[in-house]
């Protein structure tokens, strides 16, 4: 199954894994340009994508989707109205909940953020098969189950 002596050797492949962990935790400090949004950390992204996916989301199932406490989207939210990315509004029924939602800005982030998912996808699809892209998707999901733990 494996093509070399190098890629199946559990040592080879736990210093793959860490490089990826330090080059992920490398990307997470450095804002990158998201169009008229300016420079958004990858938490502010998936923040904004999270909304942008929903419409509008009650700031408790942001949190629960983002796998984060209420205070952590709180102040995620506080960074992203200050920028000018989210609004929030209260709920129409339970004045106890917040909506949030995508301003102008924050849906052009969205779209941005999209655009760069899928340039990603168009090359991998350029370099791999249907069925590799598959099999590098679960490992991406079997990865992110073993980091959860």
């Amino acid at each position: 199954m494996c093509s070399s002596s190098e890629s199946c050797d559990p040592k080879q492949g736990s210093a793959r894994i860490g490089r990826l962990i330090m080059q992920l935790k490398r990307l997470e400090r450095h804002p990158h340009q998201f169009g008229a949004a300016g420079c958004l950390t990858p938490s502010e992204i998936h923040t904004i994508d999270a909304i942008g996916v929903n419409g509008r989301i009650l700031m408790s199932e942001l949190a629960a989707h983002l796998g984060v406490t209420k205070g952590a989207v709180t102040q995620l939210i506080s960074r992203l109205e200050a920028k000018d990315c989210v609004q929030r509004t209260p709920h129409t029924t339970d004045n106890r909940a917040t909506l949030v939602s995508l301003t102008a800005k924050g849906r052009q982030a969205y779209l941005a953020h999209e655009q760069l998912n899928r340039q990603f996808y168009d090359k991998l699809s350029a370099q791999l098969t249907a069925q590799e892209i598959a099999i590098f998707e679960k490992c991406i999901d079997t990865f992110c189950e073993v980091l959860k733990k």
